[in-house]
């Protein structure tokens, strides 16, 4: 009977061990300079293939307190990626334009490019390899 007892201990305990391996990498990005609490931040991690055409592979949201969000990337594979954040003040899941076409509500991406027209991923880009990352990104 104990070693019944013992033999579904280590099966258990390995079972356990094998679930909170990580297989991936975790990218946590922090914004700080967020003008207002109203609204939210959506945040979005791209390949180059999703870069500025829709959702990204991860999404991402967050309320906002004291003119900063904390958001993380979870289980992240190697690869080249960047990440574009929004204010949704609005909180209607969407960049909202001027007439002119000029953004209504603060962005931002990986990269912090802040010339003038629609970004780039190459301008944006990062590398994930086997470590964590921490990004800054800078509305």
């Amino acid at each position: 009977m104990k070693t019944v007892t013992l033999a579904l201990s280590f099966f258990f305990v390995s079972l356990i061990a094998m679930a909170q391996q990580k297989t991936g990498v975790d990218i946590t990005i922090t914004i700080d300079n967020i003008t207002s609490n109203e609204g939210k931040v959506l945040a979005g991690l791209h390949t180059a293939e999703t870069f500025m055409k829709g959702p990204g592979i991860q999404n991402l949201q967050s309320t906002i307190e004291d003119g900063k969000v904390i958001l993380k990337f979870t289980e992240v594979a190697p690869g080249d990626y960047a990440i574009m954040a929004l204010h949704d003040a609005n909180e209607n899941n969407r960049m909202d334009y001027e007439a002119n076409g000029m953004p209504k509500e603060s962005y931002g991406m990986s990269g912090n490019d802040m010339t003038m027209g629609p970004p780039s991923f190459d301008s944006a880009q990062f590398q994930v390899k086997g470590e964590d990352l921490e990004i800054t990104i800078r509305f």
